[in-house]
């Protein structure tokens, strides 16, 4: 009888379950996944296609610029006007800066506008379109002390390069 009754105790007694070895993976694993984690940040460029032909062709007195980006620089133009200035390469990459300066002085010569064509050749590689797109968009002015962002032509249309270079502008 007292056999059976220290079974029953001992029984009773084993109730208590030993997480030590599970907390010790958890200290190790949950620093593992956080490092190891992609964190992305996702930025969406709006983009939209070029005006249609005739549709640029009713309003002939109307500026439309154009950004072409080649091979051996930049053009920046008027798409009926013609070209304002070509941006060579400086140091074997497009010249942004120089970019944004011309592109300072139309949008004080043109405040109210805001869309902008940017024309690319095919082999044309990510990073440069996406560095002109930025120049294009907003340029970065000093104001009352501080540097600031200013906002220039954010409504970019895309679309290919022509074969021909543009004609010096006659305006």
């Amino acid at each position: 009888m007292r056999n059976r009754f220290n079974r029953r105790r001992r029984y009773q007694e084993s109730g208590d379950i030993n997480i030590t070895a599970f907390m010790n993976l958890m200290v190790i694993l949950v620093p593992f996944l956080l490092i190891t984690a992609v964190f992305s940040r996702i930025t969406i460029l709006e983009l939209n296609l070029p005006a249609a032909a005739d549709q640029a062709h009713q309003d002939n007195k109307a500026f439309h610029l154009e950004i072409i980006v080649r091979a051996d620089g930049i053009e920046v133009g008027d798409r009926d006007g013609g070209l304002i200035k070509h941006l060579p390469l400086k140091d074997d990459n497009q010249d942004y800066k120089q970019l944004s300066q011309l592109l300072q002085q139309v949008k004080a010569r043109f405040p109210d506008k805001l869309d902008a064509t940017l024309l690319l050749e095919p082999d044309t590689d990510y990073e440069t379109v996406v560095q002109v797109m930025d120049s294009v968009r907003t340029a970065r002015v000093v104001q009352a002390g501080s540097v600031i962002s200013a906002e220039l032509f954010p409504e970019i249309s895309i679309g290919d390069a022509p074969g021909a270079r543009m004609k010096v502008a006659t305006r």
